[in-house]
């Protein structure tokens, strides 16, 4: 019995674990289930809280609440207006000239002020009548020496004078005429007038011109850029006498380099009487490469001599304010005369020449408004250039390949005459000659800097008579120039610039003329040549493409001229190392 009572107590004990630990299991069930539910209660919750955030931002999207906050700027694209700039007046308020010359000449007795001596010089030149230009900047020069060329206009220092308009308009006779005429009744020789240029062709020209209208009045001119010899130009500069150096000069026509070396080296040279400085192209004269020569003239001017005599009387200091005693002897005032078809409208570099009360003479004005008597008409901030009137132009879209073979379609089958074709290299220039020179047909010639000035003369010289039909030229040699009979010019390169666009299209319709202007314009340079032009408000070209077909008859000479070419040069490559 004892045994039973033991097993049951047992088993008793076993059932009561059993119990326990299935109570245990089944409370932890329990809870675990009671945490899923309480999980899947809070991520219905958070689901149920997303989804009203949600439709709250899609309300508030929809009907956004008043806000103070102000939105600067959103991702649409707007037109963005051109900030007109700030000029000085002279600049915003010049003097308007009119741009149409056949229609607005003016006889040249008309114009008042003009010694008769040189009137009858211009008649025997052939001219009766002045540009609209000339007849406005030449009374002008000569108002402001209507007292001699001692001293300006009521005893003060005569206004600076600049002159934008286009090629061609006879901006040269604008200054020779006036300056010739005020140097007339000179007594003494000295350097009174200085011209400063940028090339030596443009230079021989203007001293040419010089030439014709001081023959016979005994005022002397000299040419100084480098083609003679620096012992020859300083023979022609001065002349050295017991009582010291005498001028042998009134008027010097000069390049920048040649200049500045006279005023460095040359015993005797002297430009403390100069009267006007002229800068013709000053948009290039302004730029670094010249500025110095431009700084160190009006040092030269301004220089105090050691020298005792009648020249202290006229001893001249730097401009300052006027005052009782810097007015009490007279002094010889240098001014300033600019001229050219590109001149920029940035203060900061007009600055750098320390212009006097300048006055400005320019063609590039809107014609909205009627002219009237020449200043009434508004300028126009969007043409910031004008190209001669009698201007027709084209632009070819081609292919680097394509463009010789355009070049000798235009020469060959359209038959051009006269024509001037711009490169942008001078290495550039001697190949497409020697190629054209090849190919055969055309007389043809170069223009660059590779070649001597004599050459380049007489290279001019044949092409102005019409024995050379196709000159090729680089911009630096040809800008300027008045190359007279100009059909048609060619941009072989597009320009890079607008400025030398316009001074490469301007060789051309001179003097109120008609002519052409070709650009041959690579297909990926397209777009950015005609937004320069847009920028400077030319919009009147027009797209002159031609068919390849056109251009199949010439392919099989072209070849062959190449490979002749290519001989050639092979010929030349091992002569060198030879």
């Amino acid at each position: 019995d004892s045994e039973e009572d033991i097993k049951q107590q047992e088993n008793r004990s076993n059932l009561k674990k059993k119990s326990s630990k299935t109570k245990k299991r089944d409370e932890e069930t329990e809870r675990a289930e009671t945490k899923k539910k309480e999980n899947s209660e809070r991520a219905e919750g958070n689901q149920s809280t997303k989804e009203e955030l949600s439709l709250a931002a899609s309300e508030e999207k929809a009907n956004p609440p008043p806000s103070s906050l102000v939105v600067l700027g959103d991702y649409d694209r707007k037109p963005v207006q051109k900030v007109q700039p700030f000029l000085p007046q002279w600049l915003a308020q010049p003097k308007l000239v009119q741009k149409r010359i056949k229609d607005n000449l003016v006889p040249i007795r008309d114009v008042p002020g003009i010694h008769p001596r040189l009137l009858k010089k211009l008649q025997m030149n052939g001219i009766e009548s002045f540009f609209p230009v000339q007849a406005e900047v030449i009374p002008a020069v000569l108002q402001s020496a209507s007292n001699g060329y001692l001293m300006g206009q009521g005893g003060y220092r005569p206004k600076d004078i600049c002159v934008s308009a286009p090629t061609g308009s006879g901006k040269t006779l604008s200054f020779v005429i006036p300056v010739v005429q005020v140097l007339l009744d000179r007594v003494v020789c000295q350097v009174r007038a200085l011209v400063v240029l940028p090339t030596k062709e443009l230079a021989q020209q203007v001293s040419k011109v010089f030439n014709i209208y001081t023959d016979g009045t005994g005022l002397k001119v000299v040419l100084i850029t480098g083609q003679k010899s620096f012992a020859k130009e300083q023979e022609m500069l001065v002349q050295k006498k017991v009582t010291g150096y005498c001028s042998l000069a009134d008027i010097i026509v000069a390049t920048p380099g040649r200049l500045t070396d006279h005023i460095r080296q040359t015993p005797g040279f002297s430009l403390t009487q100069l009267r006007f400085l002229i800068v013709d192209e000053a948009d290039r004269m302004i730029d670094d490469m010249h500025q110095n020569c431009l700084n160190q003239i009006v040092k030269a001017a301004f220089q105090v001599e050691n020298d005792s005599g009648s020249n202290m009387l006229f001893q001249r200091t730097k401009p300052g304010p006027v005052t009782a005693a810097s007015s009490c002897y007279p002094q010889i005032p240098l001014q300033k005369l600019l001229f050219s078809a590109t001149l920029t409208q940035d203060p900061e570099k007009l600055q750098q020449l320390d212009l006097f009360q300048p006055r400005l003479f320019t063609s590039v004005y809107s014609e909205k408004k009627t002219l009237g008597d020449g200043t009434e008409a508004e300028q126009d901030t969007n043409k910031k250039y004008i190209l001669p009137e009698g201007l027709s132009q084209c632009y070819v879209p081609c292919d680097l390949n394509s463009k010789p073979l355009l070049l000798l379609h235009f020469m060959l089958t359209m038959k051009f005459t006269r024509v001037l074709c711009f490169t942008n290299s001078r290495e550039a220039s001697h190949r497409l000659f020697l190629l054209v020179q090849a190919f055969g047909g055309v007389t043809a010639a170069e223009f660059s800097s590779r070649l001597p000035p004599n050459e380049r003369q007489r290279t001019m010289k044949e092409f102005e008579q019409g024995k050379i039909q196709l000159l090729i030229s680089t911009d630096a040699t040809a800008r300027g120039i008045d190359v007279k009979g100009v059909n048609y010019v060619i941009n072989y390169d597009a320009p890079q610039f607008i400025r030398t666009y316009i001074h490469r299209v301007g060789r051309t319709a001179r003097a109120g003329k008609a002519g052409v202007a070709f650009s041959l314009v690579l297909r990926i340079q397209e777009r950015r040549f005609l937004r320069m032009l847009k920028d400077a408000g030319i919009q009147d070209i027009k797209k002159h493409p031609v068919k390849g077909n056109s251009l199949k008859p010439l392919v099989q000479q072209y070849e062959e001229a190449l490979s002749k070419l290519e001989k050639t040069v092979k010929v030349i490559e091992t002569g060198k190392k030879i």
